[in-house]
């Protein structure tokens, strides 16, 4: 992730009925039960955010890319020092080895030969060129289709090598078919669900991967069970016979029983008190790892209205505007009555750090420019200069009839409800009323067009949850909140400008920054953005956050990358010697 991932990002509870039963539960070769106890050669991982689809390209939800990218792969990815790595592909495209071109307007990718799918087919080219026209199919609306928006044509040189155009200048060309955002779906699989009937192909449960273990049963909010791809180039140095994944609970039980108890190998994103995991920590089975991270918890404010509908019932809709978070001071005065060093000191520790920042990574991009205070009292004097005022007495500001009221939704998570109350009184305090909503993730982050509480339809007026940088270069998480990445009923709800922000000013200097080949001007570019997102106030950063995870005694070879899902390197996990 750039963004951490990227993310998030979330997921999909799907009952298809085209899926048989025995699809969804079948047994691995050795008809292992699901609760089998552990042992050394059984890989326990629990995430109390459960996966729901192992589709990465349907899915904006880190539990869902986290959980698919076990099986599924990209061309390259980042490590820990922003190197890219070559996966599927044979070599990393540079000036030297002449695959980027000199004009910036296209970068060839020469494939690894040999790599098998887990069913025996062979991956080539024409997977990659597939996995481009899936994601930018109007009709399958995935949710990374923005990502190749730069992208004129991918041509196919040979079975293993493909020249991706651009469509202009593209100094960002290593955006596409990296990190878990670019893993590579197979073509013979999925070609016959590229369109609207993509949520009925089986293979986004039970996928058909080149990674190092493949699907041996999934049970979508519960479980997954993996074995050994046998197909994998190195099959035979993976240190597990059977991996599980473990989903629901709460951060808090995953935590405990990786640290404590022991009775798990690997915890992940433990969005738990500093307090409570030093204490768990303290009985000697595990440890806590955190990395940097690329992620930014975040209030989003809806400039549309929630509480107005269209005659086909489409809220949150550009056409009814909010009523009072359109207005620059009524937005300036929430952010300035957030009480960041509380919400860190207390809730996050060394887990996450107070920013004013919208753009949190990579460090050269973080702007100096910006600054937060915690002053309920100029908040109060904005409100008033702004004309919301308690005119009845009933303890919130109105104006024109209009009650100061939000709804403020975010994740099912006891750090987020803990952040929201805090933030709650304080608003109070002010004279905005404030209902807090709280959903279970597996909704809230899965893009299901037919939910009403998923992150893109934010029929609320505020919602809190973090964002990931997936890449390197910001060009792609800066890009969604642009006008075009808005979701809404005439697209399939695809986007990821869920607070609908549309400023023309802020589309061109992304533009810019689109094409701009030299270093320092485009740092800048992206430093203006920042700025004037954190000085309209249009969203209210929070916490810059690290990526925290729970490792019992007996695990090793985990790599940590903030550019890549956590399970990036599973094939390398193995118990100490």
């Amino acid at each position: 992730m750039l963004s951490k991932k990227l993310l998030i990002r979330f997921l999909y509870v799907f009952c298809l009925p085209l899926l048989s039963a025995s699809v969804l539960t079948a047994c691995n070769s050795n008809n292992e039960s699901v609760e089998q106890k552990s042992n050394g050669e059984v890989l326990k991982l629990l995430y109390w955010q459960a996966p729901t689809i192992l589709n990465p390209h349907l899915s904006n939800g880190s539990k869902d890319w986290e959980a698919s990218r076990i099986t599924l792969e990209p061309l390259a990815s980042f490590n820990n020092d922003g190197e890219l790595i070559p996966i599927l592909a044979a070599e990393v495209p540079n000036e030297a080895n002449g695959l980027i071109a000199a004009d910036g307007k296209s970068v060839t990718w020469k494939l690894k030969e040999g790599i098998k799918w887990s069913d025996g087919t062979p991956f080539t080219a024409d997977d990659v060129i597939f996995t481009y026209k899936f994601a930018t199919n109007p009709a399958v609306g995935a949710i990374t289709a923005g990502i190749y928006q730069s992208v004129e044509s991918i041509d196919k040189i040979d079975d293993y090598t493909i020249r991706v155009n651009f469509k202009e200048v593209n100094p960002a060309w290593f955006s596409f078919f990296v990190g878990v955002e670019g893993t590579i779906l197979p073509k013979h699989i999925f070609e016959e669900y590229n369109g609207a009937n993509v949520r009925e192909a089986p293979a986004n449960l039970m996928p058909i991967g080149t990674g190092p273990y493949k699907v041996a049963e999934f049970k979508p909010g519960d479980i997954v069970v993996y074995e050994p791809n046998s197909e994998f180039p190195s099959a035979d140095q993976l240190a597990f016979k059977r991996v599980e994944l473990k989903g629901g609970g709460d951060a808090t039980s995953a935590a405990r029983a990786v640290l404590q108890t022991g009775d798990a190998d690997f915890a992940y994103n433990l969005q738990v008190e500093a307090a409570v995991l030093r204490q768990l920590e303290a009985a000697g089975k595990g440890k806590v790892v955190s990395n940097p991270g690329v992620g930014m918890e975040r209030i989003m404010l809806n400039q549309t209205d929630p509480n107005k509908a269209t005659e086909s019932g489409e809220r949150s809709s550009l056409k009814f505007p909010h009523p009072f978070l359109t207005d620059l001071k009524v937005r300036q005065a929430l952010f300035l009555s957030v009480d960041r060093d509380t919400i860190a000191e207390q809730l996050y520790g060394v887990t996450g750090q107070p920013t004013a920042n919208f753009l949190v990574a990579p460090p050269e991009y973080v702007s100096p420019n910006t600054s937060y205070e915690f002053n309920l009292q100029k908040a109060a004097t904005l409100l008033d200069e702004a004309g919301w005022k308690d005119t009845n007495g009933n303890g919130t500001r109105d104006k024109n009839g209009v009650e100061m009221n939000v709804l403020f939704q975010t994740s099912v998570n006891p750090l987020r409800q803990k952040t929201q109350e805090i933030i709650k009184q304080a608003w109070q305090s002010i004279g905005v009323g404030v209902e807090l909503k709280s959903i279970d993730a597996s909704i809230f982050f899965s893009s299901d067009p037919a939910s009403n509480d998923t992150v893109e339809h934010f029929y609320a007026d505020v919602q809190m949850f973090t964002r990931y940088i997936s890449m390197p270069d910001p060009l792609g998480y800066m890009q969604t909140l642009t006008c075009q990445q808005i979701p809404q009923k005439a697209n399939g709800w695809v986007g990821d400008n869920a607070p609908r922000y549309c400023n023309p000013e802020y589309d061109q200097m992304w533009l810019k920054a689109k094409t701009e080949l030299d270093r320092e001007q485009r740092k800048q570019i992206f430093i203006q953005m920042n700025d004037l997102l954190v000085n309209t106030a249009q969203t209210i950063p929070l916490i810059h956050r690290s990526d925290v995870i729970g490792v019992g005694n007996n695990l090793d070879g985990l790599d940590m990358t903030p550019w890549d899902t956590v399970t990036w390197n599973i094939m390398n996990w193995h118990r100490p010697e």
